[in-house]
């Protein structure tokens, strides 16, 4: 064995998987993780460690796994990661706890991301749970959002003896993990519904369909229904768009509403009664993670799609993982191109995005190239569908009902950034309606510092 290379993960056909939504990462086998697993150094001063924003105590789990150990691995991981079979897939490693990894300095790091994953199936398809039991100290802590960053507040409070309480908008629990991350990268009955399932076999409770806000506010929850603290982990779910002409024709669509139609509501299926587009031609603009599921579930449903973004590949920032399956798909990038106008027919469909050609300047104070537009590059692509893939900002509906809660320019709320703790005593904010649109890990590091906070203050009091 080359220890210098990573054992290759099985994954689907690219030719099978563009005609379905099942998953495309198989896993490792038994055999294949303890064989990744002995590439690992076990470092005196584990720098992976360093990389992950919750702290997992990776040499240590991988030791397990090396020896054949998986359940004791699964119980280490766990102590720190609420959801790790999540995280095992959707993770960005290559810039966090692999991107440090010893072992990649002269060869390929670890892969971390993927022995999480399979320490977390292997305990989930053996039906392993990690014990629960926890006493009770008769304090109520609400949660507002079941995404990531309140996943893992709920978790931690949970063990700490609190009374629990999720509340979510729409009508699943696992925010942007059930409606923003497509079936073939993060399946939801087998994964994260389960993963769900065991915070819930920890005495965590849900109530969907509750709009904190609208159908209840934060001070409600205080004086009404008994609350001692109260944690805002309500994500950033507001799309932004270019502003350009045509942007509100027929057939435009912000990738969040065109992936919760397809991931939450199912539309890929044949069985389904959500309506979707099934373009001819999409072209997604964007070039992050949430373009690649958006531009990927486009092809799936039977486009011929474009990603259009005006830097460079080398500023692309997707996973690598991603944009190779999207490449390995037959996805189309125009790099160093930015949208001008949507073209629409005279009935108001899109026919089209009208373009330029980029270039990217010397580095400015922000250590990023600047792109400027290439005079006289101008060009058409013809579509008639275009997704808009362009971030996304909090809903400014918690803190507009909540006296005394501040809010950034941005509509973030603020909130400290060790302890969560906002402009308002009691209440707790953490994740993407803190920072904006991040990933799950950092969410869910927000949320378990949060958690940290939360238990200090009630405790002092």
């Amino acid at each position: 064995m080359d220890m210098t290379k990573k054992v290759s993960i099985r994954e689907q056909d690219p030719k099978v998987r563009t005609k379905n939504f099942d998953e495309v990462c198989l896993g490792y086998s038994s055999e294949e993780a303890v064989l990744e697993a002995t590439r690992c150094l076990e470092c005196k001063n584990p720098l992976c460690v360093m990389g992950c924003p919750v702290s997992v105590p990776i040499p240590e789990f991988i030791s397990k796994i090396k020896k054949g150990e998986f359940l004791e691995a699964f119980s280490i991981i766990s102590e720190c990661n609420t959801l790790p079979a999540i995280c095992g897939r959707v993770c960005p490693q290559e810039s966090q706890c692999e991107g440090k990894c010893i072992r990649g300095i002269k060869g390929e790091s670890i892969a971390i991301g993927k022995l999480e994953r399979f320490a977390a199936d292997f305990a989930r398809e053996k039906s392993i749970r990690p014990p629960h039991k926890h006493d009770k100290n008769g304090k109520k802590v609400a949660i507002i959002g079941s995404g990531p960053s309140g996943l893992a507040c709920a978790g931690d409070l949970v063990k700490y003896g609190y009374d629990v309480t999720v509340f979510e908008a729409l009508h699943e629990p696992g925010g942007v993990l059930v409606y923003g991350i497509p079936e073939f990268r993060l399946p939801k009955d087998d994964v994260v519904k389960k993963e769900i399932d065991f915070i819930k076999h920890m005495g965590v409770k849900f109530e969907t369909n509750t709009i904190i806000g609208k159908s209840i506010t934060i001070d409600q929850l205080f004086d009404e229904e008994g609350f001692d603290a109260v944690f805002v982990g309500s994500g950033a779910g507001l799309p932004k768009f270019m502003g350009i002409k045509g942007e509100n024709a027929n057939g435009v669509f912000s990738a969040n509403e065109y992936l919760t139609r397809s991931n939450l509501m199912r539309a890929f299926s044949e069985n389904s009664t959500t309506p979707i587009m099934r373009a001819k031609k999409a072209v997604v603009v964007g070039g992050g993670n949430v373009a690649m599921d958006a531009a990927r579930t486009a092809l799936r449903l039977g486009s011929e799609v474009h990603i259009v973004y005006r830097r460079s590949e080398n500023e692309l920032p997707a996973r690598k993982e991603e944009v190779h399956h999207a490449k390995e798909e037959g996805i189309i990038f125009d790099i160093l191109t930015n949208p001008t106008e949507i073209l629409t027919t005279d009935d108001g469909w899109v026919k089209g995005v009208k373009c330029i050609k980029m270039e990217l300047t010397e580095p400015d104070e922000s250590g990023r190239r600047r792109p400027v537009p290439i005079e006289g590059s101008e060009f058409t692509i013809d579509a008639d569908m275009v997704i808009m893939s362009l971030g996304t900002s909090p809903n400014p509906l918690i803190a507009s009902t909540t006296k005394g809660l501040d809010t950034d320019k941005r509509q973030c709320i603020i909130a400290d950034e060790y302890t969560g703790q906002t402009s308002r005593e009691g209440i707790f904010a953490g994740g993407d309606a803190v920072t904006g649109a991040a990933t799950v890990i950092l969410a869910m590091s927000a949320g378990r510092s949060a958690a940290v906070g939360i238990h200090n203050y009630l405790s002092s009091k």
